[in-house]
């Protein structure tokens, strides 16, 4: 792992970003979107970050945010936005989640898997190059 600059990755992560407001804003009565793809899609945006600063193996990048987005989760469980202390609507209660699913676990494997595959097809296209 060395700290390394991607603007590749950086407008990557301004652009999944973006999207994960217009289905948190615009699109937030689209009952499917809401819940499910937005979990799909964060875990896509915590890899282009990370890779928009640090160059680090991908299979355990990928690895390690299924591992975060788990331990967020079942913080959830434990309703770990209130013992801290966040008001209900602000930031870090969003950012923290406020209730445990299992379903959003699912969700984050289902994005991890995608950007498996993805990472794995691009690289192959990168050799053959």
């Amino acid at each position: 792992m060395k700290f390394k600059f991607s603007l590749k990755y950086f407008v990557a992560t301004i652009l999944i970003f973006l999207i994960e407001i217009l289905i948190a804003t615009k699109l937030k009565d689209i009952f499917f979107i809401r819940a499910y793809l937005g979990d799909v899609i964060v875990v896509m945006l915590l890899y282009t970050f990370v890779k928009s600063f640090i160059k680090i193996n991908d299979q355990k990048l990928i690895l390690g945010i299924l591992i975060f987005s788990c331990v967020v989760e079942f913080a959830q469980y434990f309703n770990i936005a209130e013992r801290l202390g966040f008001q209900p609507g602000s930031l870090m209660y969003i950012v923290s989640g406020n209730s445990f699913s299992w379903i959003d676990i699912l969700c984050y494997a289902v994005g991890c898997l995608l950007l498996f595959l993805f990472v794995k097809i691009n690289n192959q296209k990168e050799e053959i190059v």
